[in-house]
């Protein structure tokens, strides 16, 4: 398994705990600073079965300063994604080819 991590998330805390506690050691992506590519993205995108405005963190400062009142397609959404990662709703936990928003953290559960 491989969760794409904020340690300063407390939803992404309670997630990587959830997993350690059924004994899982996920693979830790800290994506803040291992910025995802769109390719990467797409990829997760897939196995979440979501697009791309879905994952967008419509609280972030960054969001209501340059989004908020814009249609974006989903290729201006990836790029606006890759350029600023805190974008991205975290956490996001992968097993294999299925994947599953850590929100709330008991998700997980399903790819146990």
């Amino acid at each position: 398994m491989k969760i794409y991590h904020n340690p300063r998330c407390t939803k992404s805390r309670e997630t990587l705990a959830l997993l350690t506690e059924n004994g899982i050691e996920p693979e830790i992506v800290l994506y803040l600073t291992n910025t995802l590519t769109s390719k990467e993205l797409k990829s997760l995108l897939k196995k979440l079965g979501l697009k791309a405005e879905q994952i967008v963190r419509k609280t972030e400062a960054v969001y209501k300063e340059n989004y908020k009142s814009k249609k974006l397609t989903e290729t201006e959404w990836l790029a606006a994604m890759v350029e600023h990662p805190k974008l991205i709703q975290r956490p996001i936990v992968v097993k294999g080819d299925k994947a599953v928003l850590g929100r709330p953290p008991e998700n997980v559960l399903e790819l146990i």
